[in-house]
């Protein structure tokens, strides 16, 4: 294959076009933003169990502080009704006596329920603060999540811009560059990743290896419009004054 020195010259374009191309595809896949949010997420989702845990927790015991304070209060209504009743001067001895032990007994259970009820209540005001202080770690790691999401959406908005300008860039080159050698090109590109190198001090600048002698024998050999590929990874070898040819 045939093409002009400068028309070779002007492969040397391309490939920085498609080598800015591929950076900005690689960091697209690759922005620690990616990895930053997968690891918030996580957290995130973490706390939130966390937080309808004790949530649940402190559903459980507030019902149970209720049911605590209802049971107190069908205590203290039948201790009333009881004073009542003495009081009232229509019961006989025995009925006064039997209500006496009643009081007595009602007193005791009035006890250990007041006790158990401090104790619930107690273990929910701990479980209260919990529930503010998971909540506040669910607020700080969803704020974590947005700024990192903020982030990475400005990441990739200026990848966008960079991706769009390249892209204009290879629609501007490719119609200056004949078929042939476009379609050689971006066969070796899609196999190799680097389509086209400049011929460097006798380096490939695609593999960064240096030609033998032989290969540099048949390139110093070829004619100037003559297309060149490296030997190792055939990339179009592009020759300038640079070439040490």
């Amino acid at each position: 294959m045939k093409a002009e020195p400068a028309v070779q010259r002007q492969l040397l374009d391309l490939a920085k076009v498609d080598a800015e191309l591929t950076r900005v595809a690689h960091r697209r896949r690759t922005l620690p933003e990616l990895a930053e949010i997968e690891d918030v997420e996580k957290r995130l989702r973490e706390r939130r169990d966390a937080l309808v845990s004790v949530q649940t927790t402190a559903s459980d015991l507030e019902r149970d502080v209720a049911k605590q304070e209802r049971e107190i209060e069908s205590v203290r209504a039948r201790a009333e009704r009881d004073r009542s009743l003495m009081a009232s001067g229509s019961v006989s001895a025995k009925q006064l006596a039997d209500l006496e032990h009643e009081l007595e007994t009602l007193a005791r259970r009035q006890s250990v329920l007041e006790d158990d009820q401090l104790e619930l209540m107690e273990r929910k005001e701990a479980v209260d603060a919990d529930v503010q202080r998971t909540a506040a770690e669910v607020d700080k790691v969803e704020q974590e999540l947005a700024d990192a999401r903020k982030r990475r959406d400005e990441a990739l908005a200026d990848l966008d811009a960079t991706q769009a300008r390249r892209e204009s860039d290879r629609e501007r080159l490719l119609p200056r560059l004949p078929e042939n050698l476009v379609a050689l090109y971006e066969r070796v590109r899609a196999h190799k990743g680097i389509g086209a190198a400049l011929l460097k001090a006798r380096r490939c600048g695609a593999c960064q290896l240096e030609l033998d002698r032989s290969a540099i024998s048949e390139i110093k050999a070829a004619a100037e419009d003559e297309v060149v590929q490296c030997e190792n990874c055939d990339a179009i070898l592009v020759r300038t004054l640079e070439s040490g040819l």
